[in-house]
């Protein structure tokens, strides 16, 4: 009820998935932090920021909303920070999702969404 939108660090789908269930949000509300795990990967605290681009280029940020950001470190290190919207966020040619948003998922059972695989052939 504090916040608009919830965007955990990209830990991998078992940290989400115990996030998710600890604080009781919805698929929804996990949305931009598994669809940044599906199409970035773990790219550790600064998949936060590809998840409040995703939130943007869903067009969900509107004037006023309240985001919270919560990025996990080595150790016992974690950050949070809860945002107010300025202004409505709509198209911005800049964001990393823009031309591909259409494909990702409005909503829905996100559970098992898994990162694109990666495959990497050793240097000779």
């Amino acid at each position: 009820m504090a916040v608009e939108h919830f965007i955990p660090h990209v830990g991998g789908k078992p940290v989400l998935d115990e996030l998710q269930k600890s604080l009781g949000f919805s698929n929804l509300d996990m949305e931009a932090s598994r669809m940044t795990l599906y199409r970035y990967g773990n790219t550790s605290s600064s998949s936060i920021w590809y998840g409040l681009a995703y939130v943007e280029a869903k067009g969900r940020v509107k004037k006023g909303n309240r985001v919270w950001q919560i990025a996990f470190g080595s150790g016992f290190k974690c950050s949070s920070i809860i945002w107010r919207a300025m202004k409505i966020v709509d198209f911005d040619d800049k964001n990393p999702w823009t031309e591909e948003i259409a494909w990702f998922l409005v909503s829905g059972n996100l559970v098992g969404c898994e990162p694109f695989p990666s495959y990497f052939e050793p240097s000779k």
